[in-house]
């Protein structure tokens, strides 16, 4: 190892995060001696592609393209990966912990699928692995829920962990825009990728809540037994009828206590207009957790972005450099206590938004109500509207009940041939 005059970093995948954790370092660095004690220097940046243009320009002595020369290096003490996906980046990040490297990642999906994986290997080898920038960008909820509520029971988390729909869902609701219209601008912006899949189904801030609730109940979740659901089939009527009963529709990611089972899901949902989360507009994001100490609190930042992410993955660096110098490395385990038990979505309850489209004729809404109180499904609410093309369109809102029950009065209704659409159901947030 190198003599302790100075702490070296090496970032492996230099996109927009890997760029904006160089920034954060090299820009700050003064500031960044002082706070920690000694320098904390980028030492070397390895990437595949150095012919791609770049907002950042990196010194061709720290360029290198061989990972290798990163992770296995001996003169360089902390790892950051930025690369994204499993493969690779599982490699590099195992590789960097065998040779006793510290590791900062903002990869989500693999500390959701395989966290616990390299926090075995990390508690094993006596070195840190830190992962604040993996979710929520610039908000510091992983650092809050490790250790300012600690101390407390966590009851829930639940939170806008998505800027990209968090922006398309703001733009409708003030523009009445429709969702392909949205999504195209945010494209065009760089708001979205060009497949959009896994931030508009759902599946990014999957992961992210996936991370959350590890932490929060201390038990390990599977990604795939968290049910998810997107924003693509929400429409500008379904944002206006929300507005009118006093709510807004986000996409809310939601981990709590029900039992002995976590309730762990991801959905859009009527959010009532004086909650916190409703406030939380464009592409930011918030994080609001109920413990039995803390009551209520809300975290709200930036969710993406070079500097936001940057920002957080650079601070775990310093905490990362600050061990290494007090020869404190490895001191915070992983604390999960085995696998959580994930309660099905068909038992969740909720109060449900229905909006379908049916026969404009006598007896429609009373065959429907018959099949629905069949059913167990209570009726809180219902709004017709005015018929065209010789349908009507139709509004429920139901009492709290469970998933399965709902989805069951549904099927049944559709076998009616009443019913031209179910076009939106979306849970109710008390």
């Amino acid at each position: 190892m190198m003599s302790r005059d100075e702490v070296r970093v090496g970032i492996i995948g230099f996109g927009v995060v890997g760029c904006g954790v160089y920034r954060v370092l090299a820009g700050n660095g003064e500031a960044i001696t002082q706070r920690v004690g000694m320098p904390v220097r980028v030492a070397r940046v390895a990437d595949i592609d150095w012919e791609r243009e770049r907002e950042v320009d990196v010194p061709a002595k720290l360029r290198t393209a061989d990972a290798a020369e990163v992770y296995a290096a001996e003169d360089i003490d902390i790892v950051v990966e930025t690369v994204g996906g499993i493969e690779p980046a599982l490699g590099f990040v195992l590789g960097a912990i065998e040779h006793g490297k510290s590791v900062v990642t903002s990869n989500k999906e693999l500390m959701a699928k395989r966290g616990a994986e390299i926090l075995g290997a990390a508690a094993a080898r006596g070195v840190d692995v830190e992962f604040e920038g993996a979710v929520g960008g610039t908000i510091p909820i992983i650092r809050a829920l490790k250790e300012s509520l600690e101390a407390n029971e966590i009851q829930e988390v639940t939170g806008i962990l998505n800027g990209t729909t968090n922006y398309i869902l703001t733009r409708m609701a003030e523009e009445g825009s429709s969702f392909d219209q949205v999504l195209a601008d945010a494209q065009r912006l760089g708001y979205a990728e060009a497949d959009p899949t896994d931030d508009v189904e759902g599946i990014d801030a999957k992961y992210k809540i996936a991370i959350l609730a590890a932490i929060a109940f201390g038990r390990r979740v599977n990604v795939d037994e968290i049910h998810n659901e997107g924003i693509s089939r929400i429409a500008p009527t379904d944002i206006d009828y929300a507005t009118e009963m006093g709510y807004a529709i986000k996409l809310l990611a939601t981990a709590r206590r029900d039992g002995d089972e976590l309730d762990v899901r991801v959905h859009p949902a009527l959010v009532p207009i004086d909650h916190p989360l409703a406030q939380v507009g464009g592409v930011f994001n918030a994080v609001w957790v109920v413990g039995d100490a803390c009551d209520q609190v809300m975290l709200y930042g930036r969710g993406a972005g070079a500097l936001p992410t940057g920002s957080a993955v650079a601070g775990d660096v310093l905490d990362c450099a600050r061990n290494i110098i007090a020869g404190t490395r490895g001191r915070v385990p992983c604390t999960c206590e085995g696998a959580a038990a994930i309660k099905p979505i068909d038992e969740v309850a909720a109060r449900t938004y229905v909006r379908m489209r049916v026969k404009d004729r006598p007896g429609v809404l009373g065959s429907i109500a018959t099949i629905l109180g069949q059913e167990g499904v209570s009726i809180e609410s219902v709004v017709q509207r005015g018929s065209m093309d010789e349908l009507a369109e139709i509004v429920w809102i139901m009492h709290e009940g469970e998933e399965r029950n709902l989805r069951s009065a549904l099927g049944a209704i559709g076998q009616l041939g009443i019913v031209d659409e179910v076009c939106s159901v979306i849970r109710v947030v008390e």
